[in-house]
């Protein structure tokens, strides 16, 4: 059946495997979704930021060090909630723990709304896109990152705990429910295609302004064969919104 991502992420075995996994040197995360991430995102001096499914809140520690007026994270997993309290520590920082989907989004209330790698866990991204639209200020941004449509299609052809090269791209057009073991445990995840992130960003209101697709930057990678191997797929896939004014 596979698990939804917050009780995903309270799998404490689970957990632990994730957080060492991010410990890790040239992890996706780092190489290539947050790079491009802080590319498209811009300067965050002054701006009130929420941040869905913040996970451990490092980003919010660093933006606020950067000069953020403010940083909310909204976390459903427990775990963590407490591995961002701990972050946030001796910051203005804060933590919420409630689901992307059901929280009450206070209107005007931010200038700058992120979501890094989470997106992928919400089935109706039409109504959060919405909700996002509603929470911003006018002229507010929206920078997400999701696992790549490609990937989020199909989860075929790898052994478990092998390294894929390559990936079985099927039901690209079959939007809705996956299940993918990752880390050992089957995960809830959800699949839409490129073109309905766009069409749900723009009959939100948005104005897509950036698109990118983690294309590997030598420069990131200490090994060539981690590098060489990141060129053949697109792990994420990050976009930049814009609320008019």
């Amino acid at each position: 059946m596979g698990l939804d991502g917050p009780s995903f992420y309270d799998d404490d075995q689970v957990f632990a495997t994730y957080t060492r996994h991010r410990l890790g040197d040239e992890t996706p995360n780092d190489t290539l979704e947050k790079p491009n991430l802080l590319d498209l995102m811009g300067s965050a001096v002054g701006l009130r930021v929420l941040d869905l499914g913040c996970g451990n809140a490092e980003i919010g520690k660093e933006l606020l060090a950067a000069g953020s007026a403010s940083y909310l994270g909204l976390e459903p997993s427990r775990n963590m909630v407490g591995a961002a309290r701990e972050t946030l520590a001796g910051t203005a920082g804060e933590v919420v723990q409630a689901t992307i989907e059901a929280w009450e989004y206070p209107p005007d209330a931010f200038d700058l709304v992120i979501s890094r790698m989470a997106l992928h866990y919400v089935e109706n991204v039409e109504e959060t896109f919405r909700q996002v639209h509603r929470t911003l200020a006018a002229g507010g941004r929206f920078v997400f990152s999701v696992e790549h449509p490609v990937i989020t299609s199909c989860d075929r052809g790898r052994p478990p705990g092998s390294k894929r090269l390559d990936w079985v791209v099927d039901d690209y057009h079959v939007s809705g429910r996956r299940v993918t073991n990752w880390l050992g445990q089957d995960v809830v995840k959800y699949h839409h295609t490129l073109e309905e992130y766009f069409g749900a960003l723009q009959q939100a209101g948005f104005a897509v302004v950036g698109l990118r697709e983690g294309r590997p930057r030598r420069e990131l990678f200490v090994r060539e064969e981690t590098y060489q191997r990141r060129l053949r797929i697109p792990l994420p896939l990050i976009v930049a919104a814009l609320k008019p004014r």
